[in-house]
């Protein structure tokens, strides 16, 4: 077991930390647009237990979550298991909030909690400057359009603070190499099922009778919850939190790029010149060293 970790994290490192995070924002994009068409057939709740029920079948004969729940210790399980809130709250206060609001407020709101990390973690005038740039990219990006629907906006604002969880927490996990960090994903993902069972499987069970529904549910945790999960882990393990948190305002611009590509939806010169600052911005940010790393953020 011990040999097929190191070979997982030596194959881990032969890609760029970025670039795993590119194919996490990638598939992060294609995830809601599966998880939007389902909604009229299954419900809100029925995809979100979809995504996250496919999502730890996936992840089980992997990483074994039941061996893990069993052997460790009881500080690694309480992380897990507070992973695990996260990951559930998180997934069901996102489809509650995009069944109400524009995806555009929804992501405006998330964005807000990653800056906030991103702006914890910089100690130099150039990533300040950095982290400006790509802010002023976003908010261009995302063209925030405030909503009167005041229950939209407390899941939308519920997501985004289990989103910063998910950064804290899934970033702790990942200090442990790539391997162990997917390791105890795969046990939060049980968790998380365990939590939302009682509040979605009774509308999950529409798609019962229906194989295209399973297999598009399927497709929504793969898209959402295995693939982007995975990268993020790789990506964690090399990165501090704040370049983590920086590199998030990437899931715009793929939104974007995704958009035009497969919607045929042509971005504007307004699009492009916030493209061109986000891109702009995180290229001139600067990753601390290793070493300054592990004595403040590791702690």
């Amino acid at each position: 077991m011990q040999r097929v970790e190191m070979n997982f994290n030596r194959a881990a490192a032969a890609m760029p930390a970025p670039a795993w995070f590119g194919v996490s924002a990638i598939f992060h994009n294609l995830g809601p647009a599966f998880a939007v068409l389902l909604f009229p057939a299954v419900g809100v709740m029925g995809v979100a237990w979809l995504r996250i029920a496919s999502a730890a079948l996936v992840f089980a004969p992997i990483t074994r979550p039941w061996r893990f729940l069993a052997q460790g210790s009881w500080s690694e399980r309480a992380w897990v298991c507070a992973l695990g809130l996260c990951l559930g709250v998180m997934n069901c206060a996102f489809y509650l909030a995009l069944d109400r609001l524009p995806i555009s407020l929804v992501s405006a709101i998330e964005f807000v909690g990653t800056m906030a990390v991103a702006l914890y973690g910089m100690r130099t005038r150039r990533n300040l400057l950095a982290l400006a740039l790509t802010l002023t990219g976003v908010l261009i990006l995302i063209d925030v359009r405030w909503s009167s629907d005041p229950t939209g906006l407390w899941w939308a604002a519920l997501n985004g603070a289990m989103f910063v969880g998910y950064i804290l927490i899934g970033h702790r996990c990942a200090r442990m190499g790539p391997a162990r960090g997917i390791e105890r994903l795969g046990a939060a993902m049980l968790i998380a099922l365990v939590l939302v069972t009682p509040i979605g499987l009774a509308a999950a069970l529409k798609s019962a009778q229906q194989p295209a529904l399973l297999i598009a549910g399927a497709g929504v945790g793969i898209c959402s919850s295995v693939v982007p999960y995975i990268c993020d882990q790789v990506a964690m393990a090399r990165l501090s939190r704040a370049s983590f948190a920086i590199l998030l305002a990437l899931l715009p611009v793929f939104a974007t790029i995704i958009g035009a590509v497969v919607l045929a939806q042509i971005p504007s010169a307004r699009d492009l010149i916030g493209i061109a600052l986000v891109v702009t911005g995180i290229a001139s940010h600067q990753e601390r060293n290793q070493q300054t790393e592990g004595n403040g953020e590791n702690a």
